[in-house]
């Protein structure tokens, strides 16, 4: 072979060699990447999934259920005894739980639980030995609050003022924290800047009930937003059918929300809300005109309608910036499930009673009617 023909062979061979090693590395770095893709996926819901477990049951739930831990049990004896009841979700994970807080000095004796108990509830109950104890305070917050609301709500009933929640939901460091600790619920998109308050319509609407005569605003804040998961996480699919995020989806529920107390009424007005979206037209809802205004008023005047607000639907054709309030389960159905009609408006004529109307005429014949 002349030397031409082995310095050609050489160099083929070597564009081979080079060509198997690329394909080479490719293969290892899909698998590479493969791996840290599962690692990631398996570790988000490895702690979802625990984080489940050790919540309650049935936040919601009222039922009392009589449980006998008997003298030598261990704490694996105690947590299937638990679960067996219902009053935990997993018996492993409970167990790993206390054993990973070294908390396993449990006390034999008739225990009376509920479903709506945490894992750190029902652990500090077995320690001291001391069945479900009625609560120091029950608070309400009413569905379509503020945050503004909820906290005169809890500076009336609790320990601490209204400025003192208000600076505690406020705090950056602490809603960066709440994003990381809420990642179903929570985004980096409550962290806007033109948005007046992070937590705004992320705080559920419920009864709480608290054991502490004087529980760390955290602790109010973290058992509102646990509630707020319980009842979101159902409908994630449906929000992703519908092409929304959570926080798009609690800011429609909030218009929704304030705009009617009626839920018969609620999947219609939802129903004009994604008509008018579909067609760009402005959502122009009285409630977002008040609510970026910040103050209560009966009547809203045209002046008002002009006010440069994020928040304002009479001044953007899309959504508000973000949730005006809290929501209803209920309006969130709505949102979710609107009803499909060709209605472009509707308005209240202060009795309870809506007018719904395919075009700008019709609507101010309506508003003649019943309102001017």
């Amino acid at each position: 072979m002349s030397k031409k023909n082995k310095l050609g062979k050489y160099k083929d061979n070597l564009i081979a060699r080079s060509g198997e090693a690329r394909t080479v590395r490719k293969v290892v770095a899909i698998i590479i990447m493969t791996l840290i893709l599962l690692l990631v996926v398996g570790g988000a819901s490895g702690y979802l999934y625990i984080k489940s477990a050790l919540g309650p049951v049935d936040p919601d739930s009222e039922e009392e259920i009589e449980v006998d831990i008997p003298i030598g049990s261990t704490p694996s004896v105690i947590a299937e005894i638990l679960e067996e009841n219902d009053v935990i979700k997993s018996s492993q994970i409970f167990r790993f739980y206390a054993q990973f807080n070294n908390q396993s000095d449990f006390q034999a004796g008739e225990y009376t639980f509920s479903p709506a108990m945490s894992a750190d509830e029902l652990i500090e109950s077995l320690k001291s030995g001391r069945v479900m104890q009625e609560p120091i305070h029950r608070i309400t917050i009413p569905e379509g609050f503020t945050i503004d609301q909820i906290a005169d709500e809890y500076a009336e009933n609790l320990h601490f003022t209204k400025d003192d929640f208000l600076d505690q939901v406020n705090d950056s460091a602490y809603i960066e924290a709440l994003i990381e600790t809420y990642p179903t619920i929570l985004s980096e998109d409550i962290l806007e800047s033109s948005i007046r308050t992070p937590l705004e319509g992320y705080l559920f609407a419920s009864t709480y009930e608290f054991h502490e005569e004087e529980p760390p605003i955290t602790s109010v804040v973290e058992k509102m937003l646990n509630q707020t998961e319980s009842v979101i996480s159902p409908y994630l699919d449906e929000m992703e059918n519908q092409d929304f995020d959570v926080h798009e989806t609690l800011t429609f529920a909030s218009l929704v929300e304030k705009e009617t107390g009626s839920e018969e009424q609620r999947e219609l007005i939802s129903g004009v809300f994604y008509n008018r979206l579909e067609q760009e037209m402005p959502l122009q809802t009285d409630p977002t005109v008040l609510y970026a205004l910040g103050e209560h008023k009966e009547t809203v005047l045209y002046e008002d309608l002009e006010v440069d607000s994020p928040y304002n639907t009479y001044q953007i054709d899309a959504l508000p910036v973000g949730p005006i309030s809290n929501f209803s389960e209920s309006a969130l159905e709505a949102t979710l499930n609107p009803e499909e009609s060709d209605y472009l408006y509707f308005l209240h004529d202060g009795e309870g009673n809506v007018y719904y109307s395919e075009t700008h005429e019709e609507h101010l014949e309506y508003r003649e009617a019943y309102i001017e």
